[in-house]
């Protein structure tokens, strides 16, 4: 029994401290732009959503990279496959309630 768990551990790999520490001082930088931005009004209107949109992109990248383990997976690669229906579905409710917001002419 015991071989079978250690077997089992060194087949997955889990991120070491130096990852981890990187990802969380990434995430921790990707959060502060952002706050500073706003706080001083250093920018405004579409820049500064271009912005908050980018940092908010890049954080999600951190996040699976370094503690989902995205890019450590084996084949068949279903954690990637399941979060491109994530991201499919999350586009389709985002666009379709733009849509709506934008285009509900019943609501004037």
């Amino acid at each position: 029994m015991a071989q079978v768990e250690m077997a089992h551990s060194q087949d997955e790999s889990h991120g070491s401290f130096k990852s981890y520490t990187l990802g969380f001082l990434c995430s921790l930088i990707l959060t502060v732009i952002p706050i500073v931005i706003v706080m001083n009004g250093w920018l405004e209107g579409t820049m500064n959503a271009v912005v908050l949109m980018t940092a908010a992109v890049l954080q999600l990248c951190v996040q699976l990279i370094f503690f989902m383990h995205l890019r450590d997976e084996k084949k068949p690669r279903y954690n990637l496959i399941s979060l491109i229906l994530g991201l499919v579905i999350l586009l389709v409710i985002v666009a379709g309630s733009m849509w709506i917001m934008l285009y509900n002419m019943v609501a004037l």
